[in-house]
């Protein structure tokens, strides 16, 4: 087995591919929606994208309103198709920070982005000492690095590398 040292999560053998589906954890979701925050009005994001809820596009019209429950609905839903890419495309065995950080970058750039990177290629071939340093490079919107994203960029690299995100998140705010 091979063992990555200052690993958060428990290692597992090298090409062993556990065929069950995993699920976001507490932990990924307080990431995703401490980073997507939350807004119950409808409004454009950072590339003009109408947006609501926990980061929700698809749908979403000029003056569309929702409650709290309906935003939580909502992100439920979503997640199980945002697992669903990571538990497709990725095709080596994860610790349940790793699924949690890759579950997060996906619910933000979208699963076009996931297939044609040079993460799914570098993590399918278990190089995933190089996954955090791919995380980060997706801190861009409209061609312009936001702060807001090499933050939430940050955080899901260290959740990937079984480190604590909070620690980072509380030292830019």
């Amino acid at each position: 087995m091979e063992i990555e040292p200052s690993r958060g999560c428990y290692p597992r053998p090298r090409f062993y591919k556990v065929e069950k589906t995993m699920i976001i954890s507490t932990a990924g979701v307080d990431l995703l929606t401490h980073f997507e925050g939350l807004r119950l009005e409808a409004y454009q994001d950072s590339v003009g994208v109408w947006t609501i809820g926990y980061g929700h596009t698809k749908g979403v019209i000029p003056s569309m309103k929702i409650t709290e429950s309906q935003a939580n609905n909502l992100l439920k839903t979503e997640l199980i198709e945002y697992q669903n890419y990571i538990n497709e495309m990725v095709k080596v065995s994860l610790d349940q920070c790793q699924f949690d950080a890759l579950v997060c970058w996906v619910y933000n750039l979208g699963p076009t982005n996931l297939s044609k990177s040079t993460l799914l290629t570098l993590l399918n071939q278990e190089v995933k000492f190089h996954i955090p340093e791919q995380i980060r490079r997706w801190n861009k919107a409209g061609g312009k690095v936001l702060k807001g994203l090499v933050r939430r960029r940050e955080a899901e690299a260290l959740m990937f590398a079984g480190k604590d995100w909070r620690t980072y998140k509380d030292s830019e705010n």
